[in-house]
């Protein structure tokens, strides 16, 4: 239970046809402002399968209307070469444990299963788009930080193996297949009950995976958001979705340092 529960928070085919327009999705997008600084915060689904039209209405209003774009990490793969100037990067590479590798392998089994690519996904057209139009591109960690955190990650605990002459349930990745489609409808619709539910999953399965995946990052992230909020300007936040759900949200975070959320959409 707990390496699905950690598949689906890491991982969090086709494209619609050109005969006929793609379904309508509002993803969630909040803002924080004060008199001079706006920030969005956008929930994004790292992996879609491209059926839906999602970057439109707020989500287009805000992006159009920044100046930069942050972004989780920047994958060294980028359209263009990026040497990111915060936070300051570790000096040593770290290799992700087994558990992670595995985890995440069946995070990408279920979702290629399903359609489900990274190309599609928000970060991905996000970026291709910031980049497109010139806008600044910045990531709140960098790779090797994010390597550094999965190789101290708990071992995933195994499933028990089903008794004699019981009934053999769905595989784990048919279990995170349907867990990801749900999430991902869930995400369509702007719907942020589902992420509660995978966390508080998440949370009780595994408190050390959650602290490190979602609480303490959670309040890095609050953390930079604040001092951003210094400097004038428009920026465009997009993290995955599930860090804008629960009572360890980004946005309870900034809450606590006394800056408070709106929900745009």
């Amino acid at each position: 239970m707990v390496g699905l529960l950690v598949a689906a928070a890491v991982a969090a085919a086709m494209p619609a046809a050109i005969d006929a327009p793609a379904p309508n999705a509002d993803p969630a997008i909040f803002v924080v402002r004060d008199p001079d600084t706006t920030v969005y915060i956008f929930g994004t689904f790292h992996a879609l399968d491209g059926k839906t039209d999602w970057f439109n209405d707020q989500v287009r209003t805000a992006f159009d209307s920044s100046s930069e774009l942050v972004l989780e990490t920047l994958v060294p793969e980028g359209p263009k070469p990026y040497a990111p100037s915060r936070p300051p990067r570790l000096g040593m590479s770290v290799a992700p444990s087994a558990s992670f590798l595995a985890t995440t392998r069946m995070a990408i089994d279920a979702g290629r299963s399903q359609g489900l690519k990274v190309n599609y996904g928000a970060d991905m057209i996000l970026r291709e788009e910031a980049e497109a139009t010139g806008k600044q591109v910045d990531g709140l960690e960098t790779l090797d930080s994010q390597l550094n955190m999965f190789a101290k990650m708990p071992p995933m605990a195994a499933a028990a193996p089903p008794k004699v002459g019981e009934p053999v349930d769905e595989s784990p990745v048919e279990t995170l297949s349907r867990s990801m489609v749900e999430m991902q409808n869930a995400w369509n619709r702007g719907d942020q009950s589902v992420f509660v539910r995978m966390l508080d999953q998440l949370r009780q399965a595994s408190p050390d995976t959650y602290r490190m995946l979602f609480a303490e990052r959670n309040s890095r992230w609050a953390d930079w958001i604040a001092g951003r909020m210094q400097t004038p300007g428009t920026v465009f936040v997009a993290v995955g979705a599930g860090h804008l759900a629960g009572k360890d949200s980004l946005l309870v975070r900034l809450a606590q340092l006394g800056i408070e959320s709106q929900r745009v959409n």
